[in-house]
């Protein structure tokens, strides 16, 4: 009787164990993906393509219009750059 204890308890012990270090690694993997996220977010304060979205997306707010230029770039960092401009200076 005394050994099926100590069995009992030995086997919830381990389970605890393993359940903890299984959550505590899904944790770090989940830390370590959101800050991958954040660090691809690009700065395209300095970009020429970003200040005219800037510009146009604050005359845009000023006549009170909605995205009314819809400019096309041959690169996709490019239109990344004046979107992000247009809406920062659209809000």
């Amino acid at each position: 009787m005394l050994m099926r204890m100590n069995l009992r308890q030995c086997v919830w012990v381990l389970a605890m164990a393993l359940s903890i270090g299984i959550t505590g690694g899904t944790l770090r993997a989940a830390a370590s993906a959101s800050s991958q996220d954040q660090t691809q977010i690009k700065d395209y304060s300095k970009n020429k393509n970003y200040q005219v979205g800037m510009r146009d997306g604050k005359d845009d707010k000023a006549h009170n219009k909605d995205h009314s230029r819809k400019r096309k770039f041959e690169k996709d960092d490019d239109q990344k750059a004046y979107e992000s401009g247009y809406q920062q200076g659209h809000h």
